[in-house]
């Protein structure tokens, strides 16, 4: 069967969190890995251009670095969802790396079904509990919600602080993950429109 009009349910857990900080997110089989990081930091959400990788298996997949180039490493985005699926892994790891400490998540298929064809792919469908701040990879965000000016930050004994609990309390946003996950969305449904006209055009 073809992956073309099919989506995977996915649950995006975030490791060593208690309670756990999860998403439930719908994505298209023919979204590649590079994509999937896409969704992943649209719907935690997280910040900033980080390294990041996934290990499927034995097969790790990462974009190349000049720093630490991986000769074993694979590219993200030659491999599709669906041939991960297909391969029979339900679960597998997306590493998100945060001033030099790996932000883990366990990510888990719990099905794969029909896309429905009035709705943009991909979507949240369920988010629980907010990142905790230090593990988002936003410094501004941090200091924000600290309430301390981004280049005060690291002030004296007299600059405002919170404890780590009162912070990991501040509330999910879900309008601003739902504005992130949307525009992936309409950015996919548009590269489908313009894949359609220019498919149309050569075959004239």
């Amino acid at each position: 069967m073809s992956d073309t009009n099919r989506i995977a349910r996915l649950r995006i857990e975030l490791d060593n969190t208690k309670p756990v900080v999860w998403r439930t997110v719908e994505v298209p089989l023919t979204t590649n890995l590079s994509g999937l990081h896409e969704v992943i930091n649209a719907a935690m959400p997280l910040e900033g251009p980080h390294l990041w990788d996934f290990q499927v298996g034995v097969n790790r997949y990462a974009l190349p670095s000049s720093t630490s180039p991986d000769p074993k490493s694979r590219s993200p985005k030659a491999a599709k969802l669906g041939a991960v699926l297909q391969d029979g892994i339900r679960q597998f790891a997306y590493t998100y790396y945060v001033s030099g400490l790996k932000q883990q998540h366990t990510i888990k298929a719990e099905g794969i079904y029909e896309a429905d064809p009035a709705v943009e792919y991909p979507r949240l469908l369920d988010a629980v509990r907010r990142v905790p701040l230090e593990r988002t990879g936003s410094e501004a965000d941090i200091a924000e919600l600290l309430d301390v000016p981004p280049e005060l930050e690291h002030g004296d004994e007299n600059t405002p602080q919170r404890s780590a609990d009162s912070v990991d309390q501040e509330p999910l946003d879900l309008e601003i993950i739902r504005g992130r996950m949307e525009k992936l969305a309409r950015r996919r449904t548009l590269g489908k429109v313009g894949f359609i006209k220019s498919k149309g055009l050569a075959s004239k």
